[in-house]
This record gives structure tokens, C-alpha cells and sequence, in this order.
């Protein structure tokens, strides 16, 4: 099911678009991934516990939970191109604010403007990949989530390199980047709304396509509710890598948090592999079979991971990280298909889900993590991942995409 025009299937996906959305997805989430990657020099400064540390990932990623879902909504009523440009200047005072942080509720805020940043970006940015995607929608997602996903695992790497040597200050260096992207989204807001303006005119000569088949009301309700179970479950356990890996290796392994950033990278880096190749593969096999082979084909890795040693514990992380990646271009595809006219209002949902669950994922294991310790609170999120086996209830989707 898709709104997409026939005439388009045949045509090819709009690889600048792309090409510039995943770029700006890339310098986006390379920011964002600097939060989590700064927690270990965060954590010193302020002479915090886990508990407050998973309240910064909390008030970064609710912060973009509570607003993706409106400002998908209201855009898809009025689409506003140049948004994700405002929404990186949140996130540069976002960065800035983190730089010259001098008490732990400035760390919060400034993390609470960064979210903003992310809330802005992502609703709008998909609507715009599913219009150049030419009817390849898991081509077009993993396209443009590859960009998020490489930011995201470059980011710890850089703070490696940069800010863990040069102290918390060095966060400033990274607004050229903020800037950059400012003018690369300037660019990409253009040429949408050009594009709008050219379907606008094509459609007025263009005969109405008669609507694609629905599921029953009752139907796209137990979909949705078992895909939002579906990607807690997904988001927890990574929020459990994001934020806490580092810790458990230096814990578990004594390894030092260079060694810890650079294992962190490679899991993060293998998921940007995960979603353009889970991308292409929905295409060919359907969503809901994807969604079945992320959950069955990661949650043994997963269960095997807290009782290997430092070698296997880096080959699992890297096998978890490229099948799970896999998981949500399928589940946000499969939940557009449910109701295609809402676009940016489900973008909205399902990003702001992601980060906002994944923010109480990371509060609850950090309050968890202080009593029982962090490797125990590894073992427990191994059966995360046994959650998603609820993707039996999905129901098959009439001329699913």
C-alpha cells in the first residue's frame, strides 16, 4: 500500500535528493551522537551516578519524543521545507550550551535543545525521501538512514580523537559542522519545494488513481500498537549499547576508554551497513518478513553476548548491530503503508518512539545499573530482543510495497 503515484514506480529514485538527505542525516546525528560519547568525561566532572546520567539521555531524546509526532502532524498539513534548517540552529545552541556547561542542569538543557534539533529534522526529512524515492521506499529509508546511522558511530570516534585529549570546551570546534549542514539543508529545502511545486502542476492534468486497498480500522490499530512494542524492545536494547557499552567493557574487560570508544564506532558504524541492506531487502521480501528476520536472526547473538570474552563480545556486538539496523527502515515503512496520508505525522511518531523510548530505556537501566551493577543489567537487556517475536500478530499488507 502506498501513495505514490503509478507513473512514478517506473521512474528512478532522485539520487541528489538523497544523496544531500542522507549527507544532512549524517551531520545531524554526528552531533547527536556526541552526547552519549561525552558521558564517561560528564560523568567525572560532575561527579554524577548512572541514574543522571541516563536523565541526559532522557531529557536529550524526550525532547524530540514529545515534539516530532506534533510537528510531523502540522506538516503534513503544511509542509515546511526550510524546518530542518531552524532545527539545526537548536542544535548549535544545543553544542554550544554543552561546551560551556558549568552546572549539571546546563548539560540538561542544552541536551533538551539538541532533541529539539532532532525533532525538527526527522518528519519533514522523510517526507522528503518517500517523494524522491520513485516507489523504492526501503531503498530511499536506507539511503537516507545510512547517513544517520555513519554520523552517529563517526561521533564517538571523534570524541575519541578530539574532545576525551582536549576536555569538554573542544565540543565548540564541532558548530562548523552545525553551520555546514545549515547551508547543505538550506539547499535540499529548495530544491523540495521546487519539487512540490513541479508534482502540483503535473497532477492537475493527470487523471485520478483509484485508492489503494485499506486494512480494517481495528487491524492498522493492533499494527501500529505491535510496532511500537516492537521498536521498544529494539530501542532499549540499544540504548543499553549506546549509553552503557563503553562502561560494561572498561568494567568487565579493563580495557581503556579509547579501546572502549573505538569498539563502541564499530558496532555503530556495521548498523549504517544494517539499514540500506535491510532497505533493499524489504523491497524484495516484504516488511513484515524483514521485521521476522531482524528479531530471529539477532536475539541469540544477543543472548550470547554477556558470557563472551573481549574478542567475541566485539564479533557479536558487530553481528547484533547489522541485523537489528536491518529492523526499523521495515518498520517505518510498513507503518507509512498503514496510513500513507500521513506521512510526517507517523515519521514523526516512530522517530520521536525511537528516541523517546530509547530515553527511558536508558534512564531505567541506569537506575538498574547502580544497584545491581552493569554487567548483571547486560544480561538482563540479552532478552530484549525476544520481545519483537510479537511481529506474529502483524497482519499481511494488501499490495504491500
Amino acid at each position: 500500500m502506498t501513495s505514490i503515484p503509478l507513473n512514478a514506480r517506473a521512474a528512478r529514485p532522485l539520487m541528489p535528493m538523497l544523496a544531500a538527505l542522507s549527507m544532512a542525516h549524517l551531520l545531524n546525528d554526528l552531533i547527536q551522537s556526541m552526547i552519549p560519547a561525552l558521558y564517561p568525561l560528564i560523568k567525572e566532572a560532575y561527579q554524577l551516578d548512572f541514574a543522571r546520567i541516563g536523565l541526559i539521555t532522557l531529557a536529550f531524546q524526550v525532547t524530540s519524543s514529545l515534539l516530532q509526532p506534533v510537528l510531523g502532524y502540522v506538516t503534513d498539513r503544511r509542509p515546511w521545507p526550510y524546518a530542518m534548517v531552524a532545527g539545526m540552529g537548536s542544535t548549535l545552541l544545543g553544542l554550544l550550551g554543552l561546551s560551556f556547561a558549568v552546572s549539571y542542569e546546563m548539560v540538561l538543557v542544552s541536551a533538551g535543545l539538541v532533541g529539539l534539533g532532532s525533532a525538527v529534522f526527522h518528519p519533514e526529512a522523510t517526507r522528503m525521501a518517500r517523494h524522491a524515492a520513485a516507489g523504492r521506499q526501503g531503498f530511499a529509508q536506507g539511503i537516507f538512514q545510512i547517513g544517520g546511522h555513519t554520523g552517529y558511530a563517526i561521533g564517538p570516534l571523534l570524541a575519541a580523537a578530539i574532545v576525551v585529549p582536549r576536555g569538554q570546551q573542544s565540543l565548540a570546534w564541532f558548530s562548523v559542522i552545525a553551520l555546514a549542514a545549515m547551508v547543505l539543508m538550506a539547499w535540499t529545502g529548495a530544491r523540495y519545494a521546487a519539487m512540490r511545486r513541479d508534482q502540483a502542476a503535473a497532477s492537475k492534468d493527470r487523471p485520478a488513481e483509484p485508492a489503494a486497498a485499506r486494512l480494517p480500522r481495528g487491524h492498522i490499530a493492533l499494527a501500529m500498537t505491535v510496532l511500537i512494542i516492537i521498536l521498544f524492545s529494539k530501542n532499549a536494547y540499544t540504548a543499553g549499547f549506546t549509553s552503557y557499552y563503553t562502561f560494561y567493557l572498561i568494567e568487565r574487560f579493563g580495557i581503556s576508554l579509547q579501546l572502549s570508544q573505538i569498539m563502541l564506532f564499530l558496532y555503530l558504524v556495521v548498523g549504517a551497513v544494517g539499514v540500506i541492506v535491510g532497505g533493499m531487502i524489504g523491497d524484495r521480501i516484504g516488511r513484515d518478513r524483514l521485521i521476522w528476520i531482524s528479531i530471529l536472526g539477532s536475539l541469540p547473538f544477543a543472548l550470547l553476548l554477556p558470557y563472551a570474552d573481549l574478542f567475541w563480545t566485539g564479533v557479536l556486538s558487530i553481528l547484533i548491530s547489522l541485523i537489528m539496523a536491518s529492523a526499523f527502515s521495515a518498520i517505518l515503512i510498513y507503518a507509512i503503508d498503514l496510513v500513507p496520508h500521513r506521512v510526517g505525522l507517523v515519521g514523526g511518531l516512530f522517530y520521536g518512539l525511537a528516541f523517546g523510548l530509547g530515553g527511558i530505556a536508558a534512564a531505567g537501566i541506569g537506575a538498574l545499573a547502580d544497584q545491581i551493577g552493569i554487567v548483571a543489567v547486560f544480561k538482563l537487556c540479552s532478552w530484549l530482543p525476544a520481545v519483537g517475536l510479537l511481529a506474529f500478530l502483524l497482519p499481511r499488507m494488501p499490495n504491500a510495497s
